[in-house]
């Protein structure tokens, strides 16, 4: 394995964390800057929606530009973001950041990517790829929870300088690290969404969209869930992130062995219908138990629950990849947006909801999507099957 991928493992750790560390901050930025925490949920929904934009777009204007400049340029973009939100004296300040934060994440993202192909080689692409996007992983597990433990001392203001100043060296060694002269390759946004229209992939990103609008219903507004639905203090929110985490990197190591096993369809499945499980049991859970039996069950369901839900994105990731081998590269980049399109959307919905109801009932409402989501996937594979039988046929 080349090491030099372990460095852009590093930037998606840095920039996921801030994805994930919002649903702890928002408490206390909602109450600095005057704000209701449904209000503040835009943030993440702007981060998610900058992302999700961020990275076709900016990729595609990038075109054959040199990957090192492009990594290290979009590394600083990102940490001046971070330095913005850190040193913001209004909420309209925080939602610019927002938006330098998310569209700068989502051009590293898709660099990244290719840039560790290309190291890496194509026969070692998808082990390239499961490196650099594990990044993201452990932000989940370690630091989402690191942030908010440094929110709990220095306020959601040293969290972010925290992140930028961890941007910063990751930034400084990739320049001295990656080689000089690696260019990409220029595609238009016509050849980058073309891959939607191979067979299979459009139903499998709406698999995806819906399933993490469902789930970032609930996991944006953990914080209002726990402390508001569960009676749950505010320290107890890095322990929760930490045992969130935990499920996250045990469900996502062992996806792969599971998908090999019992197949990628099957493992998503699982998925699916365990995140609908738990929506359910979380918002009868609150609804029905006391405060103190409900806080129990919040925390003991986050491992397991973390564990088959973070077995969907490896999962996922490889029955699309199975879909056009060829044009893996795009569908990737594309059901990475797909995911950030979910976050986005899962927040703004949770938001309407947690101005509308009580914070219990998100479960309710996020319960919805996994059975969409189920409905999808089973179309989609009537679908696939009809076409090799044509196929057959013919």
């Amino acid at each position: 394995m080349d090491k030099r991928l372990i460095w852009l493992a590093v930037g998606s750790f840095t920039m996921s964390t801030v994805g994930f560390v919002f649903s702890s901050l928002l408490p206390s930025i909602a109450a600095d800057t005057h704000t209701t925490i449904p209000r503040a949920g835009h943030l993440i929904t702007l981060f998610a929606l900058s992302y999700a934009i961020g990275a076709p777009l900016l990729s595609a204007l990038a075109g054959a530009a040199d990957r090192r400049r492009l990594l290290v340029a979009a590394m600083l973009t990102f940490v001046v973001g971070n330095c913005i939100a850190a040193t913001s004296v209004s909420f309209a300040t925080l939602l610019f950041a927002q938006i330098v934060m998310g569209m700068a994440s989502g051009l590293f993202a898709a660099t990244a990517q290719a840039t560790a192909v290309s190291l890496a080689g194509a026969e070692h692409r998808a082990l390239a790829i499961s490196i650099v996007v594990g990044g993201t992983t452990f932000a989940v597990a370690l630091g989402a929870p690191l942030g908010a433990l440094i929110a709990a001392f220095w306020g959601w203001r040293g969290t972010f300088g925290a992140i930028a100043l961890l941007g910063l060296s990751c930034a400084a060694v990739l320049w001295l690290r990656l080689p000089r002269g690696l260019s990409g390759t220029k595609l238009t946004m016509s050849e980058r969404f073309g891959a939607i229209g191979r067979p299979g992939v459009a139903s499998s990103l709406s698999v995806t969209f819906l399933y993490l609008t469902g789930g970032f219903m609930i996991i944006s507004y953990l914080a209002p869930l726990a402390i508001d639905g569960a009676g749950l203090s505010q320290l107890a929110l890095p322990g929760l992130l930490l045992a969130f985490g935990v499920g996250a990197v045990i469900g996502n190591l062992s996806s792969g062995y599971l998908a090999d096993r019992l197949g990628a369809t099957r493992v998503v499945t699982a998925s699916l219908i365990s995140a609908l499980v738990v929506s359910l049991m979380i918002a009868t859970g609150l609804h029905l138990l006391t405060r103190d039996l409900a806080g129990l069950l919040l925390i003991g369901i986050m491992v397991p629950w973390d564990i088959v839900g973070w077995a969907f994105p490896p999962a996922q990731a490889s029955r699309i990849v199975g879909f056009a081998p060829e044009v893996a590269h795009l569908t990737l980049s594309l059901n990475a947006s797909a995911i950030y399109l979910g976050i986005a959307t899962g927040t703004a919905i949770g938001g309407r909801v947690l101005e509308n109801t009580a914070a219990a009932d998100l479960g309710f409402f996020a319960a919805l999507f996994p059975v969409a989501s189920l409905a999808v996937l089973y179309a989609g594979l009537r679908s696939h099957r009809r076409r090799l039988a044509t196929v057959a046929a013919e």
